[in-house]
């Protein structure tokens, strides 16, 4: 499954929110994959929006992997200080986006679409 997720990123921190993403901790990276946080991006807007996309088995079961690494916790625990006060932690706080349109999906649907050929 492909997910989009939004969240928000304090704006007073973007360019410090940035450096941190520039330069993952490896093992922060090795543990996201073993999770099955495949395809896995992040894009940052001027104002704070913060959108995801990653596909994954499972959402759920994907961050429940991650909450078991101790490396999440130290990186949960550093980003915290960079998104609005909450008493969650950050990647607690996603709210999931229903995806309203797929090109690929409507355009097999249609069934009379073939690559490199316009319609």
């Amino acid at each position: 499954m492909r997910v989009c997720f939004r969240s928000a990123v304090e704006p007073r921190h973007l360019h410090e929110y940035r450096r941190k993403h520039a330069q993952v901790w490896p093992e922060m990276l090795r543990e996201l994959k073993k999770a099955s946080w495949n395809n896995y991006t992040l894009h940052l807007g001027d104002d704070g929006l913060l959108i995801g996309i990653v596909e994954c088995d499972s959402l759920d079961a994907a961050r429940a992997r991650m909450a078991l690494t101790e490396v999440n916790g130290r990186w949960q625990a550093e980003m915290a200080t960079l998104f609005p006060p909450s008493d969650s932690k950050p990647d607690d706080g996603f709210m999931v986006m229903d995806e309203v349109f797929n090109l690929e999906n409507q355009l097999a649907a249609a069934g009379n679409y073939s690559e490199g050929t316009k319609q």
